[in-house]
């Protein structure tokens, strides 16, 4: 994470098919936490990233790594779209 801080040993409970989470893993990291994480891991979170790197992310990615739930809660939490999964899976395979 942007501290490089390693993860809570709590919170490996998240990524049981993972063996080492690589500095590259932080948007796994982001991913987990938002969708599944408790208390104890968003104060994790947060504390390692900023929000606004929270929003950024949730802007990118959350469309279509996180549940329906999940995206429109976190979109009103950050103040940030989460954007639409349909969208982001016709700009992967565009096949019309």
């Amino acid at each position: 994470m942007s501290r490089g801080a390693a993860l809570p040993e709590r919170t490996a409970r998240l990524f049981p098919n993972e063996a080492v989470l690589s500095p590259e893993s932080h948007g796994l990291v982001i991913e987990r936490i938002l969708e599944d994480g408790d208390g104890g891991d968003l104060r994790w979170l947060t504390a390692e990233l900023p929000e606004r790197e929270l929003a950024a992310w949730l802007a990118r990615a959350g469309g279509r790594k996180l549940s329906r739930r999940s995206r429109a809660y976190w979109s009103r939490v950050l103040g940030a779209d989460a954007g639409d999964p349909a969208a982001s899976a016709a700009a992967l395979w565009p096949l019309a």
